[in-house]
Parts: C-alpha cells; sequence; structure tokens
C-alpha cells in the first residue's frame, strides 16, 4: 500500500487519479476515446503498477477493453459511420496493434506529468536519472509502496472513489484520508447528474441513428432526384433543339405558306357573313392571296401546293362576286322607293362599301358594268322625276308680268287687267324698272332653295329670278353631290368614263332645267330679271368651279344662251320706246305734253325741270348698274347701256327744243336731267358705273361752262 507523505497530501487528486487512469487504459486498449487520448491494448491490465508474472488474486477478473463505440458523440469512434463523413485514411481499423505510431492531440496533456503530480516530490518526469531511466540503474523503492494491490473485481475509477463507509475494505493500509472522503462525497453528488448525462447521450445516441437512417433515406431519394433532373434536363434540351429546329422551319416556310393559304374564318366569312367592316377586310384578304397565288402560277415552276388551292379560292371569289352582285343590285333598287333620299343610301352604303365594286370590276367586268349602268338608269330617272314634281311646284308661285307698257318710254295711261287670263303672271302695280329690293337675292349666298310644300302654298308673288334661283340652287347642289359620289365610287374609271355616266344621268334633267329658263324669261321684257338670272348663273358657275366638278358646264353655258339674247330683246325694247317718245317730240303741243308742269303754249312759260322719263331712265340705269358691279368688258351689258344712253341723249335734245330759242333755258334743262341722273347713279360701285359717272359728270360740266 501506498501511503502519501503529510507533505503531499494536499497534492493527490481524484481527478488526475481518473485522468492518468483513463489515458493508460486507451494506451493499452489501442482505441481511440472521447477525450482524445491515445488508444490502449485491450488485454493489457488495468493497473498503473509494474508488470508481475504473478496474476492477480484469484476471483480478480480482467477488465474488458472499451468497445469501439465507447461513445455516441464521438464521430472518429464510429466504425459503422458514413464514408462521406471522414476520408477513409482518417479511420483506424479495429484491432491495431502497439508498434502503431500514434501522436497524441497537442492539447492532451503528458501522463508522466499528470503522474508527476500525484506521486509528488517522489518522482521527477525530467529526470531520467531519478526515475530511472538511465540504462544500469536500480531505482529505489520508495517506502511504504505495495507490492499487490487487491483491486477486489473493481475496475480503477470503481477503486479510486470506494467510500470509506462502504461495504469493501482497502487493502493497501489506512482508511482514506478526509481528502479521498471529499472527493468520493462529491462524486456521490455529482452520480445523478452523470447518470442524466448518460441517458441524454444514449437519447441523443438513439435520435442520431434515426438522423442517420433519415439522411441516408434521403441522400437515395436525392439521387432518385438527380437522375430524374438529368432526365429531364435531357428531354428539355431535346425538346429546345426541336424548338429552334421548327423556328427555322417556320422562318423559311411560315412566308410562303402564309401567301397562298387562307384561313377558314375568312372563308366563312365571305361566304356567310353580313356585309359589313369584316367582311370588307375578309374580302381584302381574298384578293390579296388571290394575287400572290395568280403570279406564282404564271411563274415557270409549277407547285402542287398552289395547284390545289386555286380552285378553292376561285370557288371563294365565285361567291364573294356572286354576294356582291345581290348587295348592290338591292341597294340600286331600294333607290326607285318612294321619297327616298338618295344621298342618304349613297353616303352610308354604297360609298361605304365602295370596295365592293372595285372588286367586283376587277373579277367580273362584265357583271361590273351592267351593275353600273343599272345605277346610271336608276339615278336618271330619280333626279329627272324629282326635279319634274318640283318643277310642278314652282310653276305655282305667282310672278310679276313685265311686257310692253312697262317699257321706259311706253304711255303709263293704258289700262291694263291685274292679272293676265288663264296665266299665273300678275301685272305690276309699281315700277317694274325700279331695283328695289331686288339685289338681296344675289347678296344672300346661303339661301337655300324653296321646298315643295312653300312653293305650292305660297300666295306671294315674286319676280322670275326667285324660281330660276330655287330650280337651279337645287340643281347645282345634286350635281355635286352626285359628281362627288360617281369621283369616289367609281374612282378606277377614267375622267371620260366618268363624264359619260355623270351626262347620261342629268342630261333629262339639264334639259327640264333648260325649259324652266325658257318658260320665265321667253315672254318677259323684264331686263333686270333677266340679268339677274345672268349673275346668279355666274354665281352658279364659281360655285361649281370652287367645287371642282367641270361636268356641269355645258349646263351653265346652255342657260346663258337663254338669258343673254332675251337680255339683248328687252334692251331693244327700251331703246326702241324711247326713239319712239322721241319721234312725237315735233311740235311744242308735244313738247308740253312731255313737261312736268307744262300746259301752256306760251315757249317762255316752259319748266325747265327733268323730264319725267330722265326719273325712270337713272332708276333704270341704276339698277343695271348695281347688277354689274362685278360685269367684265366683254358682256353685252356694256354696249346696250351705250344704245340706251345715246337714245335717251337723243330724247333730251328734241325734248330741250320744247323752250323755243332760249339757249340758256334749253341748257338749263339739259343739265338739269343730267344732274339728275348723275344723282341717281352716284351710289353705284364698280367699273361700268364709274364710266356712266364720268360721261353723265362731262356732259353737266359742259354745260355749265357755257353759261
Amino acid at each position: 500500500m501506498v501511503e502519501p507523505s503529510d507533505s503531499h497530501s494536499g497534492d493527490v487528486n481524484i481527478d488526475d487519479l481518473l485522468r492518468l487512469g483513463t489515458m493508460w487504459l486507451d494506451r493499452l486498449s489501442n482505441q481511440p476515446t472521447p477525450s482524445g487520448y491515445p488508444p490502449v491494448v485491450q488485454n493489457r491490465s488495468f493497473s498503473p503498477a509494474p508488470r508481475r508474472s504473478m496474476h492477480l488474486a484469484p476471483g480478480s477478473l480482467a477488465r474488458p477493453g472499451y468497445s469501439p463505440r465507447s461513445s455516441s458523440l464521438s464521430l472518429v469512434s464510429r466504425s459503422n459511420t458514413s464514408n462521406i463523413s471522414l476520408p477513409g485514411a482518417a479511420r483506424i481499423s479495429n484491432g491495431s496493434t502497439l508498434k502503431q505510431q500514434i501522436t497524441p492531440p497537442e492539447f492532451v496533456e503528458d501522463p508522466l506529468a499528470i503522474l508527476g503530480r500525484i506521486l509528488g516530490s517522489s518522482f521527477h518526469a525530467d529526470d531520467p536519472i531519478r526515475n530511472g531511466a538511465e540504462a544500469g540503474t536500480v531505482l529505489e523503492k520508495p517506502e511504504g509502496f505495495a507490492e499487490e494491490i487487491a483491486f477486489n473485481s473493481l475496475s480503477l475509477q470503481d477503486f479510486a472513489h470506494e467510500t470509506i463507509n462502504g461495504e469493501t475494505e482497502r487493502s493497501y493500509g489506512e482508511r482514506p484520508s478526509p481528502l479521498g472522503m471529499q472527493s468520493v462525497e462529491e462524486y456521490d453528488k455529482e452520480k445523478d447528474k452523470l447518470e442524466d448525462l448518460h441517458r441524454s447521450i444514449n437519447a441523443c445516441d438513439d435520435v442520431l441513428k434515426s438522423v442517420e437512417t433519415s439522411l441516408t433515406s434521403f441522400q437515395k431519394d436525392l439521387g432518385h432526384v438527380s437522375a430524374e433532373i438529368e432526365t429531364l434536363q435531357n428531354r428539355s434540351s431535346a425538346l429546345n433543339t426541336r424548338l429552334e429546329n421548327r423556328k427555322i422551319v417556320e422562318k423559311l416556310l411560315g412566308p410562303a405558306v402564309e401567301e397562298i393559304s387562307i384561313s377558314p374564318t375568312i372563308v366563312k366569312i365571305i361566304s356567310e357573313g353580313p356585309i359589313d367592316e369584316n367582311w370588307l377586310k375578309a374580302l381584302a384578304e381574298l384578293e390579296k392571296r388571290s394575287k400572290v397565288i395568280e403570279i406564282k402560277v404564271k411563274g415557270a415552276e409549277t407547285i402542287k401546293a398552289i395547284t390545289d388551292v386555286k380552285p378553292l379560292l376561285d370557288n371563294l371569289t365565285a361567291k364573294a362576286v356572286e354576294r356582291i352582285r345581290d348587295y348592290l343590285a338591292a341597294q340600286i333598287k331600294s333607290l326607285r322607293s318612294p321619297n327616298i333620299n338618295a344621298q342618304i343610301i349613297q353616303r352610308q352604303t354604297l360609298l361605304r362599301y365602295k370596295e365592293l365594286y372595285g372588286f367586283l370590276s376587277r373579277h367580273h367586268q362584265q357583271l361590273a358594268e351592267d351593275l353600273g349602268q343599272a345605277y346610271i338608269n336608276t339615278m336618271r330617272w330619280y333626279y329627272l322625276n324629282s326635279f319634274t314634281r318640283y318643277r310642278h311646284a314652282l310653276d305655282k308661285i305667282l310672278l310679276y308680268q313685265v311686257d310692253r307698257y312697262d317699257a321706259l318710254g311706253a304711255d303709263q295711261s293704258t289700262q291694263r287687267a291685274t292679272k293676265a287670263p288663264g296665266t299665273r303672271l300678275v301685272y305690276a302695280s309699281h315700277d317694274s324698272n325700279n331695283i328695289g329690293r331686288r339685289m338681296d337675292i344675289l347678296k344672300t349666298s346661303n339661301a337655300t332653295a324653296i321646298s315643295s310644300y312653300v312653293a305650292e302654298e305660297d300666295k306671294t308673288i315674286h319676280h322670275i329670278e326667285t324660281p330660276f334661283r330655287s330650280f337651279n340652287q337645287a340643281l347645282i347642289d345634286n350635281v355635286s353631290s352626285e359628281y362627288s359620289f360617281l369621283a369616289e365610287f367609281f374612282s378606277f374609271s377614267s375622267f371620260p368614263q366618268m363624264s359619260r355616266r355623270f351626262t347620261e344621268i342629268f342630261e333629262p334633267t339639264f334639259n327640264l332645267g333648260h325649259l324652266l329658263v325658257k318658260d320665265l324669261v321667253d315672254t318677259t321684257y323684264d331686263c333686270l330679271g333677266v340679268l339677274l338670272c345672268v349673275r346668279l348663273n355666274q354665281h352658279y358657275a364659281f360655285e361649281l368651279q370652287r367645287r371642282k366638278v367641270p361636268v356641269a358646264d355645258g349646263y351653265i353655258n346652255g342657260t346663258n344662251m337663254l338669258l343673254w339674247p332675251r337680255f339683248q330683246v328687252a334692251m331693244d325694247l327700251h331703246c326702241e320706246s324711247i326713239r319712239h317718245l322721241a319721234t312725237t317730240v315735233s311740235s311744242r303741243s308735244a313738247a308740253s305734253k312731255l313737261s312736268f308742269t307744262g300746259n301752256s303754249s306760251d315757249a317762255t312759260k316752259q319748266s325747265t325741270a327733268p323730264h319725267y322719263l330722265t326719273q325712270r331712265f337713272g332708276q333704270f340705269l341704276y339698277g343695271i348698274l348695281s347688277i354689274s358691279y362685278e360685269a367684265g368688258d366683254d358682256e353685252p351689258v356694256s354696249n346696250s347701256l351705250g344704245r340706251l344712253r345715246n337714245e335717251y341723249e337723243a330724247f333730251l335734245v328734241k325734248a330741250s327744243k320744247g323752250a323755243g330759242t332760249d339757249t340758256t333755258k334749253r341748257d338749263r334743262f339739259l343739265a338739269n336731267n343730267y344732274a339728275l341722273v348723275l344723282t341717281i347713279i352716284a351710289d353705284t360701285e364698280g367699273k361700268l358705273a364709274q364710266e356712266q359717272q364720268e360721261h353723265f359728270e362731262e356732259l353737266k360740266s359742259a354745260l355749265e361752262a357755257q353759261k
């Protein structure tokens, strides 16, 4: 038995004994331990004492070595762990011999140093002579050193922690020291905690086993998933390759197939759908495909796909032509409906779907011409019928009758009836040669034509320019509308063809207009009314030019051919009447009749006041100049006024002779008449008015200079 000395009793510690024993066990078993100490051989004795040839006491059993899986927390000691956890070189096979050189970890304390602390000064780890490390040196046995220790089948740990109050006595001498007693008590206190720790370690070991199982299963599943992902990647790559190939093929073949193919939707729309905007789009698509196929058919290369598709497109084109024919025929027929407004049908249906007629003319020209002729015949009937009814309504308007008795030199004392028997003409009770407010018809540019209903119910008496303006205003508006329609609907036609269509439509209506003009001016001597009709006709000519409608020039020119000759006839009547009046001035009695105040035969008592003819001539001249404020030099108005003025001046010269031999009185008479004319026409404007004003101003100035 070893009895520790008093000087070293405080240095002996149970923990150092346990650590020393554990290190020796690890060395002897040569197995890895949780603490990382070098392994020990399993069949070595657990006693730290030197080996002897004798065996332990009977009944003592050698303690088996630690199992390779002595702790569940050590990854190195697990012989059945996965190869993924540690590389193969780090694993030490079970049953290795002591010849293997194992270097302890750096953090492990040297066992000799620990033994030195236990034995105290009797052992020096760094002194080989004192420790008997030198060869041939025999160390002395310390006193009180026990040769044999009876462990009584206890392990080193159990032997070191055996309580002094227990059932077993120690065989190596005295009872434990108070320090040993204290270590045993501390161990008893920590026993439950160590047992709980042991159970926790076992539980952790079980959990780690299930985790290991789960991880193993997960690894297998992960392998399957990895294989499936690889398969999907291969399939995706194959699909991408196929997609790229198809895109390349589609890029090459797509335009070619698109050019010659037509969708079933378009076929259904053309065959069964209503004719609307979608139908027009489908028709345009059909024509586009037809043009492409026609070009490819005419090519040198024969393509089977085009040969197969062409009959189908031809049938679809024939179906489209049939539906267009039925639609246009129905619209043309509707124009003959009673009280229909042709412009509504033209704008809302025919012009809206004008591409239909263009398609028809390109694919079936004869049918298109037949439908065009049907439209021309229908519109010719429509306009002729409408304007015929309108003329009948205008014929009921009451008009002032201006005949020979309204000439400037006519005798105003002639009694006439108020209305011409059997006619709508009413004789004017006022001076018909006074322009009055008749100029308003030229100043009102936006005046609309009189409607048929108003014309039939109107009881107001009008001049001839009123029905002339109403009829021609309506005619010009319809001419402009129809020409605009023809130019847009038959846009593919040339101008001569369109002019021919327009002439066929409006020729009867133009003839009707000329008949109306002829009836209005054929029996009248209303120079102002005829000249107003001429100005209105010129205004319509300018309006047609502004609207760019050149096809009605023939009607405008024909109307002028009817108006200007009648104006000359009326002006000749006025000249003749003044000339006839001048011939009657051959005696004083005749001259006195021509004077405002003269009833005496005494020439000295004759008045020098203006003659009544001057007042009528001045009013008539004012009307002509007011209407002709924009007249050109090439018009017959200037020549006619020149002739009329000469006749008037000749009459005044003859009338002035009624004053006798008094030259001063005659000059005063002439000057007064010229001054009155000049005063009346002073407000007129225009080139022609300026010429007349200058002429009478010269006459007046010449007479005044002679005084």
